[in-house]
C-alpha cells in the first residue's frame, strides 16, 4: 500500500488530472451527471457487438475465410474478461477517472492499429490492435463506470448499474447504422441497404480511423464528467437499513482477495456463465435461425433476408431494454428472485423455441426476444448482486473476476450451437428440427445456473474485512485528511447536465430509431 503524502499524488498537469483524490466530488455534487459519463464510455465500447457489419468485408479483403476474420472479435471479448479480471484491483486503487482514460487510450489505439493493419494487408495487425490492445481497453472500461455508480446510487444499484450497461447494448445498435453509412461515403459503389454487400478494405480502414476519432471525443466526455461521492455524501432522504441476520445484503466489506475464496463468487460466476451461454446461442445464430425455423419443403425460407436482419434489429432492442428495465425491477424484488427469473422462465422460452417456434413466427420471435430480455438483464444486474453480497468497497475488482465468466461463455456457446449444427447439416439446408438439440442443452445449461443461484447465501462473517482498516485504506485512497482543502470544489451548473444527457440519449434515440426501422421488415415482409 503506497504511503506517499497527499501533496505529492496531488501533482499538476494531466497526471493530477486523471488522480483519484482530485475527482473526489464535493457535498452536493449532482449525481445524475455520472449516468451520462459511464453511459459515454459504453456506448464507445459497445462496438464490438457490431463487427459483423464489416465482417465479410474483411473477409474478402484478406482473402481468408470468416473464421479467421471471427478470431478479431473473441480476441476483443478474451481480453476484456482477461483484463477485467487483472486490472479490476488497479481500476478500483486509482480511481475511474484515470481507468476510463487508460480505457480510452487502449480502445482508440486498437482502432488505428486495425486500421494500418487492414490498408497493409496484415491480418496480425487486425488480431494484435483490434482484438488485443483493444480488449483490453474493453474490459477497463466495461468495469470502471459501474463500480462507481454503485457508490453514487446506494439506493438503487440495480437502477444504476443498468443504465450503464445498457450503453454497452446500445453502442452496437449505434455502430451498426452509422458504420454502414460511413462505409457507402468512403465507398461509393457499396450499398447500405444491402446486408450482403462487401465494401473495399481501404472503406473499412478509413471507417476504422473515423470510429477512433468519434470514440475518443465520446469517451472523453465521460473523463471530464466522472467523479467519486464524497466520504460523507449520501442520497437525500437515505439512511441505509440495518442488515438483516441471513439477509442476502450486507453492510460488511469484502475484498477482491477474499471475495474469490467464497462459495457465493464460484455460484455466481456459474450463474453468469450460463446466462450468457444460453443468450449468445440465440444471438450469434440470429439471421439464419429464424430463416432455418420456416424453410420450405423446396428448401427457400418464408423469412426473407431482409425480415431476418429485422428479427436482429428486434434481438438488439430487446437486449438493451432488458439491461435496464429488468436491473430496475431487481431494486424491487431483489437479485436472488430476479435470477430466478431469467433462468428459470428463460427454460421456458427455449422450451418453447424448441416446440412450437416452428409454428408461428410471431411465437418464434415472441420466445426469442424475452429471452435475449433475460440475457441483457443477466449482465446489468450482476454488479448490483456482487454488491449486494460483497459491499461495495472492491466491487469494482470482484466484478472485473466475475467477467472471466462472459469470456469463457463467448467461446462455449457459439462452440455448442454451431458443433450441433455442424452434424445436422449444411448451412441453408438445416430446419427447425436441427436447432432442437441445441436448444435443449441450452434448457439443461440454464438449469444449471438456476440451481447455482439456488444455493447462494449470505457471505460468511470470516471473509469479511475489518471496519478499521476498510475506512483506513479508503483514507489513504482518497485523501481523507485533505480532502475538503484541496479536493474538486466545483459544483456544475445544470447547463452541464441537459448537454451530457443531451449527447448520450440522442446517440441512443438514433440507434433506437434506426433499429426499430429494420426491425418493421420483420413483420412487413
Amino acid at each position: 500500500m503506497s504511503t506517499a503524502p497527499a501533496s505529492t499524488a496531488r501533482r499538476g498537469g494531466l497526471a493530477g488530472y486523471l488522480d483519484r483524490r482530485n475527482i473526489i466530488a464535493p457535498m452536493g455534487y449532482n449525481r445524475w451527471l455520472i449516468p451520462p459519463a459511464a453511459l459515454a464510455v459504453h456506448l464507445s465500447i459497445g462496438q464490438v457487438y457490431a463487427t459483423s457489419v464489416y465482417k465479410t468485408s474483411l473477409a474478402a479483403h484478406f482473402g481468408v475465410g470468416l473464421t479467421e476474420i471471427g478470431v478479431i472479435f473473441s480476441i476483443a471479448i478474451v481480453m476484456l474478461g482477461v483484463s477485467a479480471a487483472v486490472l479490476g484491483t488497479w481500476v478500483d486503487r486509482n480511481g475511474p477517472r484515470k481507468a476510463m482514460f487508460f480505457s480510452m487510450c487502449f480502445w482508440v489505439t486498437g482502432f488505428l492499429i486495425g486500421a494500418l493493419g487492414i490498408a497493409t494487408q496484415q491480418l496480425w495487425l487486425l488480431y494484435f490492435g483490434y482484438g488485443f490492445i483493444g480488449g483490453i481497453g474493453l474490459g477497463i472500461g466495461y468495469i470502471s463506470p459501474v463500480s462507481t455508480l454503485i457508490k453514487w446510487f446506494p439506493d438503487r444499484p440495480g437502477l444504476a448499474t443498468g443504465l450503464a450497461i445498457m450503453g454497452f447494448g446500445g453502442g452496437a445498435m449505434v455502430a451498426s447504422p452509422i458504420s454502414r453509412q460511413l462505409m457507402s461515403l468512403y465507398d461509393p459503389a457499396f450499398d447500405p441497404s444491402d446486408k450482403a454487400a462487401v465494401v473495399s478494405g481501404s472503406a473499412v480502414a478509413l471507417l476504422f480511423v473515423t470510429l477512433a476519432a468519434i470514440y475518443l471525443v465520446l469517451m472523453l466526455i465521460g473523463v471530464a464528467n466522472i467523479r467519486l461521492p464524497h466520504p460523507d455524501w449520501k442520497p437525500d432522504g437515505w439512511t441505509p437499513a440495518p442488515a438483516k441476520s441471513n439477509s442476502m445484503i450486507t453492510d460488511k466489506s469484502v475484498s477482491a482477495k477474499n471475495a474469490i475464496r467464497t462459495p457465493q463468487f464460484w455460484l455466481l460466476w456459474i450463474v453468469l456463465f450460463t446466462n450468457i451461454t444460453a443468450g449468445i446461442g440465440i444471438l450469434e445464430q440470429a439471421s439464419p435461425m429464424i430463416q432455418d425455423f420456416f424453410r420450405q419443403p423446396d428448401g427457400t425460407s418464408t423469412v426473407a433476408a431482409a425480415a431476418a436482419a429485422g428479427f436482429v434489429g428486434l434481438l438488439s432492442l430487446f437486449n438493451m431494454a432488458g439491461r435496464f428495465v429488468w436491473s430496475s425491477t431487481s431494486d424491487k424484488i431483489g437479485r436472488k428472485p430476479i435470477y430466478m427469473i431469467y433462468l428459470g422462465v428463460g427454460m421456458l422460452m427455449f422450451a418453447g423455441l424448441a416446440l412450437l417456434g416452428h409454428t408461428s413466427v410471431a411465437l418464434f420471435v415472441l420466445f426469442a426476444v424475452i429471452a435475449l430480455s433475460f440475457y441483457g438483464g443477466g449482465f446489468a444486474t450482476i454488479p448490483a448482486y456482487l454488491r449486494d453480497m460483497f459491499g461495495t468497497y472492491q466491487v469494482g475488482a470482484i466484478h472485473g473476476r466475475l467477467l472471466t465468466a462472459w469470456s469463457a461463455a463467448g467461446v462455449a456457446g457459439p462452440l455448442i450451437v454451431n458443433a450441433v449444427l455442424d452434424a445436422q447439416g449444411k448451412p441453408g439446408e438445416l430446419d427447425a428440427g436441427a436447432y432442437r438439440v441445441a436448444l435443449f442443452i441450452m434448457i439443461g445449461v440454464l438449469a444449471v445456473g438456476f440451481i447455482a443461484n439456488l444455493l447462494v447465501r449470505a457471505v460468511d462473517s470470516r471473509f469479511h474485512e475489518p471496519e478499521d482498516v476498510v475506512k483506513a485504506h479508503l483514507d489513504e485512497l482518497n485523501g481523507r485528511s485533505e480532502i475538503d482543502q484541496v479536493g474538486d470544489k466545483s459544483l456544475p451548473g445544470a447547463g452541464r447536465l441537459v448537454f451530457s444527457w443531451l449527447i448520450v440519449s440522442g446517440i441512443l434515440a438514433y440507434g433506437v430509431i434506426l433499429t426499430a426501422i429494420t426491425a418493421a421488415q420483420l413483420f412487413i415482409h
